[in-house]
């Protein structure tokens, strides 16, 4: 394949799937897209990694969301925040049918995660049959099939079930949102062995609220898994709005989201 490649680029010229500039080869971004990420740095929350800033507290402590609702996962493990090039990406990948995108995407969440850990178990957050027929594809599985591929687990793309369709969770408050979700998700019966036990590692591209996370999480836990960890490519959190206006770092990649609250 690797011979071919002066081929396909030359009839296929690489092209930055954010913003369409020319690139070195294919699967990359572009300088000005790479330096528009922001990505996720310590100091963070000790138990949510929600980034304090340069100016925050400093290792071991607790976010405010997470002192008044301690969460039952065991961290969230971001590639970035959301901001304008994540999210253009984000819609390519889950709207635009652009899939040749998970490799990217994923080496991205790998990087993150740290060593590879072959012996977890990787769960992605599930879609209901009907959504899941109408776009082709569970982007989160996608995601999950690539992690396996570097070594950050095992698949299990059906660990998790989507029991029926939820609305939109927009505008609902936390109580709200969790009884839109109760009983939705549920760890597939035929896949409790995969579960009780076993770390495991939740995969979805973005997480928002963290409602659909919850959930999962819960039933993961109630269903004997030993260690949740959360892995996203995007993650919503408001300092990532600031994150995407602040002067460019002169080192692509290494803009960081300002002090969170």
């Amino acid at each position: 394949m690797a011979a071919l490649e002066p081929v396909i680029d030359f009839i296929f010229p690489p092209r930055c799937p954010c913003c369409g500039a020319a690139v070195g080869r294919h699967g990359g971004l572009c300088t000005e897209c790479w330096g528009g990420l922001a990505i996720p740095a310590e100091p963070w929350c000790a138990l949510c990694q929600r980034p304090f800033g340069d100016s925050g507290p400093g290792e071991g402590a607790v976010c405010a969301p997470c002192l008044a609702h301690p969460p039952r996962h065991d961290g969230i493990f971001a590639a970035t925040l959301y901001t304008e090039v994540s999210r253009k990406l984000v819609l390519a990948f889950k709207h635009g049918r652009r899939v040749a995108l998970a490799p990217m995407l994923a080496r991205l969440i790998a990087a993150r995660l740290g060593a590879p850990e072959p012996e977890r178990v990787i769960v992605p957050v599930p879609l209901h049959r009907w959504r899941l027929w109408a776009r082709g594809y569970n982007q989160a599985a996608l995601l999950g099939r690539e992690l396996e591929r570097l070594g950050h687990g095992r698949l299990v793309v059906d660990g998790l079930v989507r029991r029926r369709r939820t609305p939109s969770l927009g505008g609902l408050g936390r109580a709200e949102r969790r009884r839109t979700l109760s009983g939705a998700v549920a760890v597939d019966p035929r896949r409790l062995a995969d579960v009780q036990g076993k770390d495991i590692l939740l995969v979805d591209d973005v997480v928002t609220s963290g409602a659909t996370t919850d959930a999962c999480v819960s039933v993961l836990r109630k269903s004997g898994a030993r260690c949740v960890r959360v892995a996203c490519f995007a993650r919503v959190l408001d300092e990532a709005l600031d994150a995407a206006s602040s002067p460019k770092s002169e080192t692509p990649g290494t803009m960081t989201a300002p002090g969170a609250t």
